[in-house]
């Protein structure tokens, strides 16, 4: 028995180890579009005034919300975990739950925080506004994802050294192979953004209608 958790414990460190920090890292924006967008002014309050530390937060929402569906990417961790060879029960009790889990949530995260954008816009009489904020932030993801997870860049590194992400950016943007790649990642998140959506607002939808009958 020992034999095994200590197996266990060990597959866990060695291929799973990210799923805590990264979880962390997705839950970020989803914390800051709760304050961001969930204590929004009534409706047509237009002109509502927004601090300077609103804004800073806003900044740091836009950084850090690539970290949400940079999860679904690491599915590659969990193909290589069941590739390292360890025994059927630790692959399939262990690897197969914990990261499908967590790739699960950390997507859910990216969409119940443009939900809240997409409410808040609503509420502030931008409605028009609101598929257009959410193909711009699948962009501006698609982007993070790849220099995340090819050029390795952290959502600080826009913070700590923006000229090099910025530079880096453009580079690969003006290249076809990476370009291409941020295509298909633009597309994946748009679609499959799309398909959650709407799940998710059917079962808030239900939730509410089962607390007014009840």
């Amino acid at each position: 028995m020992k034999s095994i958790l200590a197996n266990a414990f060990e597959a866990f460190n060695q291929h799973s180890g990210w799923i805590v920090w990264n979880l962390f890292l997705a839950f970020i924006p989803l914390a800051l579009s709760l304050w961001l967008f969930t204590r929004f002014p009534r409706r047509g309050a237009r002109t509502a005034r927004r601090s300077p530390l609103w804004w800073v937060g806003l900044i740091i929402f836009i950084a850090f919300l690539p970290n949400a569906a940079y999860l679904l990417t690491d599915i590659i961790h969990l193909i290589e975990a069941i590739r390292a060879g360890y025994s059927i029960w630790v692959t399939t009790l262990i690897f197969i739950p914990l990261h499908l889990f967590a790739i699960f949530i950390g997507w859910e995260a990216y969409v119940i925080s443009l939900l809240n954008q997409s409410r808040y816009l609503e509420k502030q009489g931008a409605k028009k506004f609101v598929l257009a904020s959410e193909i711009l932030v699948h962009a501006l993801c698609a982007v993070g994802i790849y220099l995340g997870r090819f050029l390795r860049f952290n959502s600080w590194d826009f913070v700590i050294k923006p000229d090099i992400v910025l530079v880096s950016a453009i580079d690969n943007l003006t290249t076809k192979k990476p370009l291409l790649v941020i295509i298909i990642t633009f597309i994946i998140l748009t679609v499959l953004y799309w398909l959650t959506k709407q799940i998710t607002l059917g079962i808030l939808w239900r939730i509410h209608n089962y607390k007014i009958d009840k």
